[in-house]
């Protein structure tokens, strides 16, 4: 136990570290560019007939303080860890006085639901259908059905979202291609209004589902190709164990252990967004957020973003280590 402790501390000491890192590199690069947003908001008022110099300079001095931007390039650096460590991002650029955190947990339901959804389901589909035809290797049918999964996989998500609107939007118009819910809905939580949702995300969701469904069911059907050459396999159908058994039981359970390794490290990785497909089917998830931030030069909004993102697959690598070894015993803890 107390090796395992130690192991533990360890690995939360590189999580930290890794955080720590990331988000150091998207503040220098955030800040380090040629754009000033104080300037760029001063210009902008003073376009609108704003010319009293005393009026703009206590502004500017202003905006400074707000953004974080006093003092050198080090103490702006500083200063964000001091506000970050309070969950204080700052304001939004683009939408101030609007605080950022505010404008991310706005966004990030909608980028959670769509992800966690598209993802669980996706590794369900791609591991059973991977283990049935890993198992049952002459079956045409499963043969049929993993080579059109295949066949999709190298397929960019984006071109089955676009192919996906052609066909559901225009040419069979059945379902919604924009936005999360229709314009004129009532928002109060009713039955009518989830339908309204969760019919908005099909669309997004198919276009994951079906292009990620074809890696998890290789990984499977490898994983299950070796292991029944196994003793233990070999000496089960041997036996007469029932095949559904041996497949459940003997197989599938040993089979699952790095997959569930890769599943968390997708789930860790639902915060980074799918930009495109949010773009294309207008999704008011983080990656269309993250998109019109890099358009608006909201550079406080993109770093809080960034820095959602590097915590998000963080933390899901760091899970994965410490539940390895209590998953898996043949893991060894050093």
């Amino acid at each position: 136990m107390t090796s395992y402790l130690i192991f533990v501390l360890k690995r939360f000491g590189q999580f930290l570290l890794v955080v720590f890192l990331g988000v150091t590199i998207t503040f220098f690069v955030t800040h380090l560019t040629p754009i000033d947003p104080v300037e760029e908001s001063i210009g902008a008022i003073t376009q609108m007939g704003q010319s009293d110099p005393n009026a703009i300079e206590l502004m500017r001095q202003s905006l400074r303080e707000l953004y974080g931007m006093e003092g050198s390039i080090w103490q702006q650096y500083l200063n964000f860890w001091l506000r970050l460590a309070t969950g204080d991002l700052g304001p939004s650029l683009s939408a101030f006085p609007t605080p950022v955190s505010t404008i991310i947990l706005r966004s990030l339901p909608w980028t959670i639901g769509l992800m966690t959804v598209s993802t669980l389901i996706t590794f369900v589909l791609g591991n059973a259908i991977g283990a049935l035809a890993g198992y049952y290797r002459k079956d045409m049918v499963l043969k049929a059905v993993s080579l059109v999964f295949i066949a999709l996989l190298p397929i960019p998500y984006y071109i089955l979202a676009f192919v996906l609107l052609i066909v559901f939007g225009y040419l069979w118009p059945v379902l919604p291609i924009n936005g999360g819910y229709e314009m004129n809905a009532n928002l109060d939580l009713s039955f009518a209004l989830v339908f309204d949702i969760l019919k908005h995300s099909i669309l997004p969701a198919l276009s994951l589902i079906l292009v990620g469904a074809g890696s998890w069911l290789i990984g499977m059907r490898a994983l299950v190709s070796n292991i029944i050459t196994e003793d233990y396999v070999v000496f089960a159908e041997l036996g007469g164990v029932p095949k559904r058994k041996i497949l459940r039981s003997y197989i599938a359970r040993n089979a699952m252990v790095p997959q569930f390794t890769g599943l968390a490290m997708s789930l860790g990785a639902i915060f980074n967004g799918t930009v495109i497909t949010e773009i294309v089917f207008g999704y008011p998830g983080i990656g269309n957020l993250l998109i019109e931030a890099v358009h608006a030069g909201d550079y406080s909004l993109v770093l809080g973003l960034s820095a959602l993102s590097i915590v998000g697959v963080a933390a899901a690598v760091f899970i994965i280590d410490i539940l390895s070894p209590l998953i898996d015993p043949r893991i060894k803890v050093e």
